[in-house]
This record gives C-alpha cells, structure tokens and sequence, in this order.
C-alpha cells in the first residue's frame, strides 16, 4: 500500500471528517482519479512529436497513454476531425497515490518560482486542475532526450461535492496552495 494511501485512511480521513463536522465516514471527500492531459498542437504536421510525448507520459506515470483525436475539423488550425492531437492517462487506486506522492515531494520542490498553486483552479465541484509548462519536473524524464519542452494539465477528480470540501481534502494531503 502507498504511504499516502495508508496516511489518508488512518489520519486524514478522521481529521477531515471532525474539521467538516461531518457525521457519517462515507461523507468524506476522497481523491477518485487523477487524470495528466498532454496537448501536441503540431501533432498534425509532425505526428512523430505525439509519439514522444505519450513515451514521455508513460514513463512518468507508469502507465501507457491513450491517444486523442480531434473532434470537429478547424480550417485555421489545420485541422481535421479524427487527427491525433492529445495523450491521456487516467491513474486510480493505487498508481493515482504512488503518483501523488511522487507529484508533492518530488516534481513541486523542482517548479521554478513557486509560491504555490492557485486556489482559483477548482471547477466548482471539488476538482481541481493544475498546468505544468514544462515536463523537465518530472525526475523521471532524461533531460538529454527532450527534443522540445511540452507542457501538460493534471487533474485532481474528487468526490467533493463543493470547492472548500475538495481544497480540504488536497491540503490535508499535502498539496501546497497559494495563500
């Protein structure tokens, strides 16, 4: 089991549920899945580049990439409904803490200029999103291999039914937010 998995059922999980008052277990927020979203513009002329970045994605999160299609054409962009664009990777259980962990006491510190993350990146609904402008974070990334910086998006799904309820739960985890 992941330590952050075992903290956030034998600490944090009480700890949340007497600072929310809330009264039953199974009302306490919980982190469902952690979803990485890398974007490749130029994919369209230079498919090798989507290439690059799904082996990127795959070795920072353990696991293999799905690939994403456009779903409208854009003449101004180039274009066409069904041409790569994207590489999604979906995390739960135990691989969503691994890289949870792994994200706060490793990538976080390696941020240039960091002050904290936005609080003004939840949805509305607990879920919060961060951008990363560069991949070079991640320790896992040969720095010699990287052909061009590629940025990419995280998102922290939770079961939350409100923001204060969703930025509760990823403090006590120990995502670091602007104050």
């Amino acid at each position: 089991m992941s330590r952050l998995l075992e903290k956030y059922r034998n600490t944090i999980k009480p700890e949340l549920q007497k600072d929310l008052n809330l009264k039953n277990v199974m009302m306490v927020p919980r982190l469902e899945k952690i979803v990485i979203n890398s974007g490749v513009g130029e994919a369209s002329q230079n498919i090798k580049v989507l290439d690059k970045v799904m082996e990127e994605l795959g070795t920072i999160t353990g696991q293999k990439p799905v690939l994403r299609r456009a779903k409208k054409s854009i003449a101004a962009f180039r274009l066409r409904a069904g041409m790569p664009v994207a590489a999604t990777v979906t995390l739960r259980g135990k691989r969503m803490y691994e890289f949870l962990d792994r994200f706060i006491s490793l990538v976080i510190p390696r941020i240039k200029d960091f002050r904290g993350l936005s609080p003004k990146s939840f949805d509305g609904k607990g879920n919060f999103t961060v951008s990363i402008k560069d991949q070079l974070v991640f320790p896992e990334i040969n720095y010699n291999k990287v052909e061009k910086v590629k940025g990419m998006s995280i998102t922290f799904t939770t079961s939350a039914p409100d923001n204060e309820m969703g930025r509760a739960l990823l403090t006590h985890l120990g995502i670091p937010f602007r104050v």
